[in-house]
């Protein structure tokens, strides 16, 4: 069995910021093959034409892990609805499902399938903050629990990482992950 992880990190982000580089070493530690893609345009080019991109950049199986830090994990709810197998874990960090803020949020579909990401994802959880800065908080992942079920961890932890949160390391991710 070769385990895999995908992480993809959040808006204006690159896989080398926050507790991703930390994350990427823990699961190659423990024998994952892991893929942190760069993806300069997310959440900047729209979901319908950057899902595509990101699909064919990546194979997903009954042994892949996926990992997404916001708007990573928004885009995580994409990639799950239009994937045509099950992976074995998603796990969204900060993750929402609808517009957090005043921002723009082109990562975002208009709406999603339910039935189809749960499908498509044996186990699911979402690490939200009461107080994250951004809206991508507990209610954004209350949202996402009550359509998909899983298992809610929050925490009053802000964005769990960012320019102004130095995060270099996030146990609770590692513990998480089969």
């Amino acid at each position: 069995m070769t385990r895999k992880a995908i992480i993809f990190h959040g808006t204006n982000g690159t896989p080398d910021v926050v507790w991703l580089p930390w994350l990427r070493a823990q699961l190659t530690n423990r024998d994952y093959t892991v893929t942190a893609p760069h993806y300069p345009t997310l959440n900047v080019e729209p979901i319908d034409t950057f899902l595509p991109k990101v699909l064919a950049d990546h194979t997903f199986d009954a042994d892949t892990v996926l990992i997404g830090h916001s708007g990573g994990a928004a885009l995580l709810l994409a990639v799950l609805q239009h994937i045509d197998t099950a992976v074995a874990q998603a796990i969204l960090v900060a993750g929402y499902a609808t517009q957090p803020n005043t921002d723009d949020e082109p990562v975002l579909q208009d709406s999603y399938d339910w039935a189809a990401i749960r499908s498509h994802v044996r186990d699911i959880y979402f690490v939200n903050s009461r107080n994250d800065p951004y809206g991508c908080d507990d209610r954004q992942g209350r949202a996402m629990f009550d359509e998909l079920g899983g298992t809610q961890i929050i925490r009053d932890d802000g964005h769990f990482g960012d320019h102004d949160q130095p995060y270099p390391t996030f146990d609770l991710i590692d513990r998480l992950i089969d």
